[in-house]
């Protein structure tokens, strides 16, 4: 059996998982989800029914985890520790990981649905401002960085990298100068052509 087992569709935010387990070098399976006919298994391990979702076959019994960046940093931590952040990157790797999982992706998804906040009343209610805001900081982030902690690739850049990668493909984060910069870097890695290469865009 292998190490890992991801639950996985390749229209999904599951490519986020197989390329952090890539970048790792980790030995895992795909369980391949179709959208109406999700696996007891899968169920049973995410009652959401979400996707991805990782099942780590340990000596001490089996772990589910799900949500992106969880997976991310859990791969890292447990089969890849020379991507986990050193003490003077963890300042930067936690705050961009959860940045990223917060801000720019309830202001993505909120833009993609047509709600955007009304005003400054609710600029200061929710999380992030405004969809702005949130994409200037991104492309901002990168125009000393060559990645998320520096001039060095984290599992950190897995998770950011993928949601800047895929909203310049689709649109959905506009091209800013530096997001082309980091992205077309990203692009480069082994791992991320194992995971995308046949993606469109």
């Amino acid at each position: 059996m292998a190490d890992f087992t991801l639950f996985f569709n390749p229209m999904s935010r599951a490519l986020i998982g197989k390329w952090a387990l890539e970048e790792a070098g980790a030995d895992y399976a795909i369980s391949l989800v179709e959208w109406d006919n999700k696996p007891a298994e899968l169920l049973a391990a995410n009652p959401l029914g979400k996707i991805p979702t990782l099942i780590h076959h340990s000596a001490e019994g089996d772990y589910a985890v799900s949500e992106c960046a969880a997976i991310c940093h859990y791969v890292a931590d447990v089969a890849a520790p020379a991507l986990l952040p050193t003490d003077a990157e963890k300042a930067d790797y936690f705050r961009m990981m959860f940045f990223a999982a917060g801000p720019v992706e309830a202001a993505v998804s909120n833009k993609a649905m047509g709600w955007v906040p009304d005003g400054e009343r609710g600029e200061m209610t929710i999380g992030y401002g405004s969809f702005e805001r949130v994409t200037a900081m991104l492309d901002g982030w990168f125009a000393e960085r060559a990645y998320v902690c520096g001039e060095r690739f984290t599992m950190a850049d897995v998770y950011v990298g993928s949601q800047v990668d895929w909203g310049l493909r689709f649109g959905s984060i506009p091209a800013g100068a530096n997001l082309e910069v980091y992205a077309a870097r990203l692009r480069e890695r082994p791992a991320y052509a194992a995971t995308m290469g046949g993606i469109p865009g």
